[in-house]
């Protein structure tokens, strides 16, 4: 009970708190590097792998949307891409932001 007393006694007299220095930095900058290390670096990685394989498609590309459909690039616009779907041909036309991956890349010989 006394050690209570000697602590509200130090904040009403207003006697500054001793926080070391150095260490009084070191966990909130040691909290950033975890999150830049743990979280940010590696999404700007895949993001960047992301564009890298939107950028290199092309006609006879197969591909899976966002939504889970596979299908065939049958021609490539300014902000969509024209999809061959199923067996029976069917052709849709996707934006380029609903790409999800790449699943089989058209050989060109």
């Amino acid at each position: 009970m006394t050690k209570i007393s000697v602590f509200l006694a130090q904040a009403a007299s207003g006697a500054p708190a001793q926080a070391p220095g150095a260490l009084q930095w070191l966990f909130p900058v040691l909290m950033i590097g975890a999150f830049y290390f743990l979280l940010i670096a590696p999404q700007r990685k895949k993001q960047k792998e992301h564009e890298k394989m939107m950028s290199s498609l092309k006609s006879g590309d197969e591909i899976i949307t966002t939504g889970g459909i596979y299908g065939v690039i049958t021609s490539v616009k300014d902000d969509r891409f024209v999809v061959r779907i199923g067996d029976n041909n069917a052709k849709v036309e996707i934006g380029k932001g609903f790409v999800s991956a790449l699943v089989k890349k058209t050989d060109a010989a």
